[in-house]
């Protein structure tokens, strides 16, 4: 993701108040926030990005921050609102070099890349080597999180993310960061490990 894309998660009190925002007058518990946060998922999966939970969780940040600059959002339903948000983020991904880079969580085993040539194996062989190498790196609890946090797929995966979070004591939001910032250093290791090789 770009830059601007990082270290931008709201206050506790903007998340807060988005929590709010979407329950609209009716405390869902967080759960109207996992709601959203799903189908934003899914909107950017549909879209093809390679890090889709990223992208829903940078529009829901966004959508905080400017709800903690207005005090309030009364021009459209939340809803409605996130998704112009999303629109936006996702203008910004599509323009974003780091785009068309392939995300850890979509790297695949060698023999399984288009084109299946011996260099295309050599290639993934190299790079599961490197995140191999870089996850030894992380101290044990990262390690532990980002192996978890990845795990399964589509609603398994999302339900272990939120059994994960309550485990630890945290919010989905507080872990999808912490995760994501994991995983950006994972990314820059394995490359700056693919280029030594």
């Amino acid at each position: 993701m770009a830059a601007s894309f990082r270290d931008s998660s709201p206050t506790p009190s903007a998340f807060q108040h988005l929590l709010g925002w979407l329950d609209e007058g009716v405390d869902s518990r967080g759960e109207k926030y996992l709601q959203m946060q799903r189908r934003l998922v899914r909107y950017f999966d549909r879209k093809e990005c390679l890090c889709p939970d990223e992208l829903a969780d940078e529009t829901l940040n966004r959508v905080a921050r400017r709800l903690e600059e207005e005090g309030c959002i009364t021009t459209t339903h939340p809803a409605r609102y996130c998704y112009i948000v999303a629109r936006f983020v996702l203008l910004e991904y599509q323009r974003s070099p780091r785009k068309r880079q392939m995300s850890l969580d979509e790297q695949q085993a060698p023999g399984e890349l288009p084109g299946g040539g011996p260099a295309a194996d050599e290639d993934a062989s190299r790079r599961l080597q490197c995140l191999e190498g870089c996850l030894k790196q992380l101290n044990a609890e990262d390690r532990s999180l980002i192996l978890e946090y990845y795990r399964g797929e589509q609603r398994a995966k999302i339900e272990r993310r939120r059994s994960l979070a309550a485990k630890l004591g945290v919010t989905a939001n507080a872990l999808s960061i912490r995760a994501c910032r994991i995983r950006d250093r994972l990314e820059d290791c394995v490359r700056a490990c693919c280029a030594k090789q």
